[in-house]
């Protein structure tokens, strides 16, 4: 059970990265970024052509990590003006038609052009103790890495002047922009943050499974489901309910079998609206 716990954890702290990105870019424009597992993928596809052509990992990482954040700017100075135009449920629902388009021609183009082109990035080592568990190294480092981004974002959000100013836009615009803060600015900003997050997800993700052409929706599903449980617009909630739904997800593939756990998952979704449609640290509504 420990094992199983463990792996949870790890496949948690995925999902919370995962779904950071998607609240962000909610919590700021009102915009539910349905391409946002497609993002990741584009951005693991990226990598792994650049290793195949013979270019070091390391570096290889780092241009697929950019490419996806100057993807995300590339969307907020255009697709995106549009939707910010709109107010209320004509921003949510452009937003929503926009990026579910964007969505599909990722998928489209990365089908079509890398049908068996998958990112597997291999930690070379023997397992390490973790509880009397063995644990992969892939698993390990990949975790690292999560808690080191979530550690900088929660010191950026919190101490850093920008941070401050986005945290600002998310709780009133209106307020914000009253007292010099400029909304568009951070938008445009946080959009680029959350294709860099999505690309950090792809190489996470490649240390533990493959990420070949076809994972893009799962990631989106998984995004959304996280988003919404922790609270869309919590950088926290999206890390807790990461980790909550990380090990809901491999206990019950464990006891029940994988061909549930999304319908599982789906569930916890569904009872968490009703009980709490703010989510768990989400603000609720006045």
């Amino acid at each position: 059970m420990i094992a199983v716990i463990l792996d949870g954890i790890v496949l948690g702290l995925q999902f919370g990265i995962l779904g950071v990105g998607l609240t962000l870019v909610y919590g700021l424009g009102g915009v539910l970024n349905l391409a946002h597992g497609q993002m990741a993928v584009m951005g693991a596809i990226i990598i792994a052509r650049f290793i195949d052509g013979g270019v070091h990992t390391f570096l290889a990482v780092g241009i697929g990590i950019v490419a996806v954040a100057v993807l995300g700017l590339v969307l907020d100075l255009t697709l995106m003006q549009a939707v910010y135009r709109e107010d209320e449920e004509g921003r949510v629902l452009l937003g929503l038609l926009l990026m579910l388009g964007v969505s599909f021609v990722i998928d489209g183009v990365l089908e079509w052009r890398y049908p068996i082109e998958a990112l597997t990035l291999r930690v070379t080592g023997d397992p390490i103790q973790i509880l009397g568990v063995a644990m992969r190294r892939g698993s390990l480092v990949a975790s690292a890495i999560i808690l080191v981004v979530a550690t900088l974002l929660v010191l950026f959000f919190r101490f850093t002047t920008f941070g401050r100013a986005t945290r600002s836009v998310i709780q009133d615009e209106h307020g914000a922009r009253l007292v010099g803060v400029n909304p568009a600015a951070v938008r445009t900003v946080i959009f680029a943050l959350s294709g860099l997050l999505a690309g950090i997800v792809a190489v996470t993700r490649a240390m533990t499974t493959p990420v070949d052409s076809t994972a893009g929706i799962g990631l989106t599903i998984f995004a959304l489901i996280v988003a919404v449980v922790g609270g869309l617009g919590s950088v926290p909630g999206a890390f807790l309910a990461g980790i909550l739904l990380g090990i809901v997800n491999t206990v019950s593939a464990f006891y029940i079998g994988s061909y549930v756990t999304t319908i599982i998952l789906l569930v916890v979704a569904a009872v968490t609206i009703v009980v709490r449609p703010s989510g768990l640290l989400g603000v609720r509504s006045s």
